[in-house]
């Protein structure tokens, strides 16, 4: 199995209510799931391919709950990525080398048998923890904006993160309010407005997520 590891940050968008009941291992919040999920590499490698400083993102759609399948996916690959980076950014998005269920990217892609040509593009992340205010952008096809969830009384930010100490996305991560478009792509998101998304720092390999000692 070829040794890999990714590490960096991830911007995620998905049209469940903020929070995400899948994060509590529950069904969906309209019971189907349709999601963007934008990564920045700041160190990582597949084998003796070096992927520091490349973007990558995935749009999904499943007509139900992720664990029922029949799902789609579709891959977008930063536009400077070499030929054998990308085939290493694709190895790793669809779980190979990956222990079973150890990563998000094995179990969404089993659960995705229908997988759409790989696009390439400019992507772009950016995240301000201080306000919470964020965005991800893959060229033409999609874009993501985030920022803190609305305090249901005042209307003023409100910031929460949860843990998932056996999560196989992410180890700890800051819940916000999040909308994705989706343009020229295979998949069309068109639920994800003032919906769940997180901001993550992003420690994967093939056995799991990386955490803190």
């Amino acid at each position: 199995m070829t040794d890999w590891a990714i590490h960096g940050q991830e911007i995620g968008n998905c049209n469940c209510n903020p929070g995400c009941p899948c994060q509590f291992s529950q069904l969906p919040t309209d019971g189907t799931c349709e999601a963007m999920l934008t990564y920045r590499i700041d160190t990582g490698h597949y084998g003796n391919v070096q992927l520091d400083g490349l973007y990558a993102a995935v749009i999904y759609k499943w007509p139900g709950a992720v664990h029922e399948g029949n799902g789609q996916m579709q891959m977008i690959i930063d536009e400077r990525a070499t030929a054998d980076q990308r085939a290493a950014l694709e190895a790793i998005m669809t779980g190979e080398d990956t222990d079973e269920f150890a990563t998000m990217f094995y179990v969404f892609s089993l659960m995705s048998p229908t997988k759409h040509e790989t696009l390439s593009a400019a992507i772009s992340l950016d995240y301000d923890s201080e306000t919470g205010i964020g965005s991800a952008k893959a060229g033409d096809y999609a874009e993501t904006n985030v920022q803190p969830i609305p305090n249901i009384v005042s209307g003023d930010p409100h910031f929460i993160s949860i843990a998932l100490p056996k999560g196989f996305e992410f180890a700890e991560a800051a819940m916000a309010s999040g909308a994705t478009v989706t343009r020229n792509a295979a998949i069309s998101l068109d639920k994800n407005s003032g919906t769940h998304a997180h901001i993550a720092d992003l420690h994967l390999t093939g056995r799991g997520v990386e955490r803190a000692a």
